[in-house]
């Protein structure tokens, strides 16, 4: 429904894709737990047939030993016979319910990663606009599709076969202990991959935090890019970006080294670990054979066992680094959870929303400074990025329900600026800026829109029909509607697409230039009514006469509204009730058009240089 301002990095900003929090373990555990409980009875039924899967396993390698000590006892072929058949049996019996249980792990890993992508929507929908200003598009991208695809591949694949291993694994090392606790004893102590399954996972966790932050911190990087590709080529930057873009990559390179490198000390362990153990219980199982200590069947069967364990442990080796990797991952996913807690991207802004509602539509403006944090490399949208300095200095301005406004100055005098904290994005580092006195950046979200739209000339069309770009702002307006509000900004161009309001929009369908884009970011505004609107150049695509053509049709359309203009043209200043000019991140001068122009301050000089 609005464009938003977006943040720029600098030319040789890089940043370190860690603006939005990550999850701690705990809080990691109990999401994980929370999403087990919300299928916990599919959980349960994929445990009980893992392990009953695992029980019928056991059966083969104890009868094989029997039979070896029927033979060696003189048994006849009839018993042999009838061992190998419950053997078969047993065999059949845990492939069809090692197949079942993991028909059912992979339903339950698809609605679960359902569930997590439906949660991260919702919470990215939720952000503060200056949250995601700040942390930049890459870092919450990545989130969104790498981080998201790797919990959905381990919930999907990983998460049944290694439920499926983990139970094969202890009922084979209960089975030996089970058979001869010396035995058991003896292959559990040869088990010599555990120390570096130890010494990876203490290293692991970091290392793929790590990876995924320098992962989001380069497709920042190639976003902000490839979004400013015409002023990279105008300023001559490219040496400047591409150098960036090569520290990016290299510091990815780095952090994708360091977890090759964990695997590579963890893989060869653990296969070492599989042959030692069945050694080791051959050598012992013989010295005690042949003191009659232990028969040559109960030898034979924990051996295979143990040798079986290799296939179980194979599993979890192959999705080990699968498990840490999406560890990591629904780590960074959760933490969106905490940003608006843990990000101070709005100063002041309450945990929970105000229960207050506005008791009118007056905004009033009172003592306010304001100025950008940039620790995290952020600028203001007036170009003003010094650390420590207000770009807003003592503000003071009511705005009457109904009144239209403009605010006009000189380029970094704090107009854009003034703009966002009307809006909500922002909040005043001291003073207020309060509509029917509450204040606005204490809004919840959905009573802030109905209160105050921000359109900027930064604009953004969805893939989707016509239609569905515009109920954005209006979910159940009609067609009729939809026609209105579109005459209403002047896009006529929309009467002639082949298939009206059904017509596509982007890749394969018809592509809007940036006068399209905006006509129809307007006319969402149109749509959604709000009782304020702040036009922060919103037509500045727009040529002067359709510009100027546009903005009487919506003080048309919105007669009544509240309009905030923050313009350059000025001809937007004389068609309003009031102006304020805006110098030095102050406001000096405040009246009607003709007034300041009889005053001959700031804004007659800027009158008088408008025209020539």
């Amino acid at each position: 429904m609005t464009a938003t301002t977006t943040h720029a990095a600098g030319a040789d900003d890089l940043p370190d894709g860690a603006a939005l929090p990550v999850a701690d373990p705990a809080m990691t555990r109990r999401a994980a737990r929370r999403l087990i409980r919300l299928d916990g009875r599919a959980f349960a039924l994929m445990l009980a047939l893992n392990a009953l899967a695992a029980g019928a396993g056991l059966v083969g390698p104890w009868l094989l030993g029997r039979i070896v000590d029927t033979v060696r006892n003189g048994g006849g072929v009839r018993t042999v016979d009838r061992l190998a058949l419950v053997i078969l049996v047993c065999a059949l019996a845990q492939l069809l319910l090692a197949r079942y249980a993991r028909y059912v792990g992979h339903r339950f890993g698809e609605r679960t990663v359902a569930r997590v992508r439906e949660q991260y929507v919702d919470r990215a929908l939720a952000l503060p606009a200056a949250a995601v200003e700040r942390a930049g598009t890459g870092d919450l991208t990545a989130r969104g599709t790498t981080d998201v695809t790797s919990v959905a591949r381990t919930l999907r694949d990983a998460a049944p076969e290694v439920f499926i291993a983990a139970a094969q694994a202890l009922f084979l090392l209960g089975a030996v202990v089970a058979l001869d606790p010396l035995l058991g004893l003896c292959g559990l102590g040869l088990l010599s991959g555990l120390p570096a399954v130890r010494w990876y996972l203490r290293r692991a966790h970091t290392a793929y935090l790590a990876e995924g932050a320098a992962t989001s911190a380069l497709a920042e990087l190639l976003a902000a890019t490839a979004a400013g590709a015409r002023t990279v080529e105008a300023l001559g930057l490219h040496e400047r970006r591409t150098a960036a873009g090569e520290r990016a990559v290299e510091r990815c390179r780095r952090t994708r080294t360091r977890t090759l490198l964990l695997r590579s000390v963890l893989l060869p362990a653990v296969e070492v670990s599989y042959v030692i153990p069945v050694v080791g219980v051959l050598l012992v199982g013989g010295a005690l054979h042949g003191r009659d200590g232990i028969s040559l069947g109960v030898v034979v069967s924990a051996a295979l066992y143990l040798r079986q364990l290799s296939e179980p442990m194979a599993t979890i080796l192959l999705w080990i680094e699968q498990l840490q990797s999406s560890g990591a991952a629904f780590a960074r996913v959760e933490g969106l959870g905490r940003t608006p807690a843990a990000m101070k991207a709005v100063p002041h802004r309450s945990a929970a929303p105000s229960p207050a509602l506005p008791a009118d539509d007056r905004i009033d403006v009172t003592a306010v400074h304001y100025a950008y944090d940039n620790g995290a490399g952020s600028r203001g949208p007036d170009g003003d990025s010094a650390p420590d300095r207000d770009v807003l200095r003592g503000v003071d301005l009511t705005i009457r329900p109904g009144e239209r406004i403009a605010l006009v100055g000189p380029s970094g005098a704090g107009k854009s600026t003034l703009g966002r904290l009307l809006a909500g994005i922002d909040a005043p580092r001291s003073g207020s800026v309060t509509v029917g006195r509450v204040p606005i950046a204490e809004l919840d979200p959905e009573v802030l829109r109905r209160q105050v739209v921000l359109v900027t000339q930064e604009h953004h069309v969805f893939l989707g029909t016509v239609r569905d770009n515009l109920r954005i702002a209006a979910p159940d307006a009609d067609d009729t509607a939809l026609r209105a509000a579109l005459a209403a900004v002047g896009a006529e161009w929309a009467k002639e697409l082949p298939a009206g309001l059904d017509t596509e929009l982007g890749a394969g369908g018809h592509r809007p230039d940036g006068t399209q884009s905006q006509q129809l970011a307007l006319a969402r505004v149109v749509l959604a009514d709000p009782h304020t609107l702040i036009l922060d150049e919103a037509t500045a695509l727009l040529d002067p006469r359709t510009a100027r053509h546009t903005e009487r049709a919506l003080a048309a359309v919105l007669k009544g509204r509240t309009v905030i203009a923050i313009a350059h043209r000025l001809h937007t200043a004389h068609d309003a009730d009031r102006v304020a000019v805006m110098e030095g991140g102050r406001l000096t001068e405040l009246g009607t058009h003709d007034d300041l122009v009889a005053t001959d301050g700031a804004y007659a000089a800027l009158w008088r240089s408008w025209h020539g």
